[in-house]
């Protein structure tokens, strides 16, 4: 059953038409990865769906409900419930430095899900917990590797208990040593049949991992299939030029 639906979906900026009458759609429990060249609109799409970024046109349902339809959006209550079933992790954890990881993760379950502060840290350590962090609760984000506080960031949104996740290349600031964790724990939230959409470079990762490959270029989807058939056995020329210009798959 489809979770999310994308149709039509088109973003400029100015003269820059970044997305291109973009459609797709996730099945609930599926995990869909995004590859395909710096530039393409990878980001931008995932900015869209999650409203950080307003579309020129086009329709985005999540769950049966209508978050914009033909460009125009729903009224602010339903945008808000929308949201909230949505969750992004940053490439760059956007954690607040300032705040502990107990309080990052604690902070919007307060002020946006109206949890009592009890619950809330509850909730928070058993996620720090799950991220292998328990000893963490304490801690500043400067005090974390990149690869904690990328889990904490992932803590933080699963804390709002999203429908879909997702990625927005949530390990293109780690070096490999540091990759390993995060793809581990994506791998894990897969094994829970967590839906997701995430946006990666890691073709071994992708394969490993993704149900369904989508591969983009210049705003728009060149192919799409399963994981393992786009990345070894691409039908397009320009998904095949893509992935022979990468390095040798690593995990």
């Amino acid at each position: 059953m489809e979770i999310l639906s994308v149709t039509g979906l088109s973003k400029s900026y100015k003269a820059l038409r970044v997305l291109k009458n973009l459609s797709f759609a996730v099945r609930r429990g599926e995990v869909a990865a995004i590859i395909g060249p710096s530039g393409s609109g990878k980001s931008t799409l995932l900015r869209s769906i999650t409203h950080l970024e307003l579309v020129d046109s086009g329709t985005i349902t999540l769950d049966g409900m209508v978050m914009v339809k033909d460009g125009i959006y729903a009224a602010p209550e339903v945008l808000r419930r929308v949201c909230l079933k949505m969750g992004l992790v940053f490439q760059n954890f956007n954690l607040f430095p300032h705040f502990s990881c107990l309080r990052n993760i604690t902070e919007a379950q307060i002020r946006v899900l109206r949890r009592k502060k009890p619950e809330a840290e509850a909730r928070a350590r058993a996620l720090l917990a799950k991220m292998g962090l328990g000893e963490k609760a304490g801690s500043y984000p400067c005090e974390l590797s990149g690869g904690q506080q990328q889990r904490v960031s992932i803590a933080r949104a699963l804390a709002l208990e999203p429908e879909v996740l997702f990625f927005d290349e949530p390990t293109s600031a780690l070096d490999p040593e540091l990759t390993g964790e995060i793809l581990k724990v994506i791998r894990d939230l897969a094994a829970e049949k967590m839906t997701m959409v995430i946006v990666t470079h890691e073709m071994a990762f992708a394969r490993e991992v993704a149900d369904r490959v989508l591969f983009m270029d210049r705003g728009v989807f060149v192919e799409e299939g399963p994981a393992a058939e786009v990345i070894d056995r691409p039908r397009e020329e320009r998904t095949k030029a893509f992935l022979q210009k990468l390095p040798a798959p690593r995990l």
